[in-house]
């Protein structure tokens, strides 16, 4: 056995990997690099190359790439590489894995085979912006990456509208100004938001105001680099008519009118039954 890697027991072991600063890798996760048998990633690329800034050699040991396009045929590899005892680093592209990769599957087939998993922790986009946003941190509902389409994305906007938490979200830059006015028509444009560029990258921006600000400053000028998007508390309250009836119009342009009365009663905490009348009458309506 190489005396480097003598000290990894045999298991699933989580990377995570700085966002943009490569000095914000922790030395657990140096040495897990340094020491594990095999080495599976996200983007290969993105790994070796992190490898070469910390001076990690790679010597003979496999480097897979492991992501959502072949997750299902690299899994079983993985596992059987699990069974003869080896220890195997995952690493996501940027960040923590399992938050808006595909870690998930990985690690739950491993525990589902009794292998060990464990993680070696470090820098994650959400936590980080809610660093450094000023927004309250006491209680936040991470959302991921919100649906492409402007009518369910407003959908499952208006679905959090009561949620008393910090919401979060990943975004692109491309959809970042749609993604703001539908979050201010689907939230109330006066809600407090932040949005956070680049995180601990030479261009680091945070920018705050209303959500009808930001909706208006990211309208024509799409930013560049990776983006977490923070939207303030929310309040339960009782939704109006109109709410009501703009947010069933939305669910009926992804779903039928059973399914659209279900999903927006259940949101809005209300009785399912007078949500099902205006749904019948609003599809009749539209024809």
């Amino acid at each position: 056995m190489n005396p480097e890697r003598s000290g990894l027991v045999p298991g699933l072991y989580l990377v995570s990997t700085p966002i943009g600063n490569a000095r914000d890798i922790t030395l657990r996760a140096i040495d897990v690099l340094r020491a594990a048998d095999v080495l599976a990633a996200e983007d290969t690329r993105s790994l070796k190359r992190l490898m070469e800034i910390l001076g990690i050699p790679l010597g003979e040991r496999p480097c897979l790439a492991y992501h959502d396009h072949n997750g299902a045929k690299m899994r079983p590899r993985l596992m059987a590489l699990l069974a003869e005892g080896k220890s195997v680093a995952y690493a996501s592209e940027a960040g923590t894995p399992m938050i808006s990769d595909p870690g998930f599957d990985l690690a739950r087939a491993a525990r589902e085979e009794g292998h060990a998993v464990t993680a070696a922790p470090g820098v994650s986009a959400v936590i980080t912006a809610l660093t450094l946003a000023g927004l309250p941190t006491d209680r936040f509902l991470f959302a991921g990456f919100l649906p492409n389409a402007k009518g369910a994305r407003r959908t499952a906007l208006s679905a959090l509208r009561q949620e008393a938490a910090t919401l979060a979200f990943y975004e692109s830059p491309k959809r970042l100004g749609a993604m703001l006015a539908d979050a201010a028509t689907a939230l109330g444009g006066e809600r407090r938001a932040a949005v956070c560029r680049e995180l601990t990258k030479r261009f680091e921006e945070v920018r705050e105001g209303t959500l009808d600000e930001l909706a208006s400053i990211y309208a024509e000028t799409p930013p560049k680099g990776e983006i977490v998007v923070l939207i303030g508390k929310g309040h339960s309250e009782k939704i109006s008519d109109s709410e009501l009836e703009e947010d069933v119009l939305a669910a009926l342009g992804e779903m039928s009118v059973r399914d659209a009365a279900d999903y927006v009663a259940q949101a809005n905490g209300i009785a399912r039954r007078p949500v099902y009348q205006l749904a019948l009458k609003l599809a009749k309506e539209r024809g």
